[in-house]
């Protein structure tokens, strides 16, 4: 029998609750953009969905190969590709949807940020879903100290590259997107903060 946690592995339980609601369904093309070693992967292997991911480390691609050609022997390992976010290997308009979970406040700058992100937008249909979730400092501004732009000390001691709530409305009127969710930030014990931010491309 297989267990719950064999059947869904470490999935985002914010993406679930997007699977859940059927934003994210067997019959799209999805990419995880910056999927690491596939845990968001899991349960959409096992599913039978057409997945496909970037990431920039060769040795996650070789994991999520193997992971892929186990759950899903079938899948084209070539589905997974070391690549950059602001080079993804893939045509304009050719996903229903991109995953992107805590890839974003890895940006250096403002110009980094930037290029990740409209090279996402870049591969996204119209009609299609991001899913995102990244560092922000909505609710802890007073908890954060500020190194140069978007960069920031957090309490937990790492260095983020921070939205916040402002921003990323400001984002969504550039990309001319639907937002398809209220912005959604969970804090984690003063430590930092993490928000969903769920759009549809026009």
């Amino acid at each position: 029998m297989v267990t719950l946690q064999q059947q869904f592995g470490q999935i985002d339980n914010y993406l679930f609750d997007q699977i859940l609601r059927g934003r994210i369904a067997p019959g799209m093309k999805i990419l995880d953009a910056g999927c690491g070693e596939g845990r968001n992967l899991v349960y959409l292997l096992r599913e039978g969905y057409e997945v496909f991911g970037v990431d920039h480390d060769p040795e996650a691609i070789a994991y999520v190969r193997r992971l892929a050609g186990h759950l899903a022997p079938a899948l084209s390992r070539e589905n997974f590709q070391t690549a950059m976010l602001e080079n993804i290997p893939h045509p304009d308009a050719f996903f229903d949807a991109v995953i992107c979970n805590a890839v974003l406040h890895f940006a250096q700058d403002d110009r980094h940020f930037n290029a990740m992100l409209r090279g996402i937008w870049r591969v996204l249909k119209p009609g299609g879903v991001f899913f995102c979730r990244l560092a922000s400092s909505i609710g802890m501004e007073k908890k954060v100290k500020r190194l140069s732009g978007r960069r920031y000390l957090l309490p937990d001691q790492s260095e983020r590259y921070l939205v916040d709530e402002a921003c990323l409305e400001t984002l969504t009127r550039e990309l001319q997107a639907e937002l398809l969710d209220p912005i959604k930030t969970t804090i984690v014990q003063n430590q930092r903060c993490m928000t969903t931010w769920m759009l549809m491309k026009r």
